[in-house]
């Protein structure tokens, strides 16, 4: 149930993403479509988090130290991008048209997901 839960506030994050970032788009006819777009994404983007970002985070060690964390919004961007990348090869309409809008809409990703795991409690 907390992974279904986790999609699900994952989903809203990149949706909250398409509608205040430009180059972060969603495409589809219907509300639903879009709606299950973004479901798809959002567990692409789990995935891609649970698998890669470890791996860049152990290698990428210092980086972080050096920085104080700020290398992560970078390592955060390049995973959305990368995201946008497999979407598209799933045939998914879901687009991240390039670095910056992917830096942007990583960090409203990370905000508004934080802010929702505040305000669902998983107990």
């Amino acid at each position: 149930m907390r992974i279904l839960l986790k999609v699900v506030i994952t989903a809203v994050a990149l949706w909250v993403a398409t509608v205040l970032v430009a180059g972060v788009d969603v495409e589809g006819d219907t509300l639903g479509r879009r709606a299950l777009t973004l479901v798809g994404v959002a567990v692409i983007f789990g995935l891609v988090n649970a698998i890669i970002k470890p791996i860049v985070k152990t290698l990428g060690c210092a980086l972080y130290v050096l920085t104080l964390g700020l290398f992560g919004l970078v390592v955060n961007a390049l995973l959305l991008l990368l995201t946008g990348f497999i979407a598209g090869e799933l045939d998914l309409p879901f687009t991240v048209d390039g670095f910056w809008p992917a830096f942007a809409g990583a960090i409203v990703v990370g905000v508004v997901g934080w802010v929702l795991d505040l305000l669902v409690k998983d107990d």
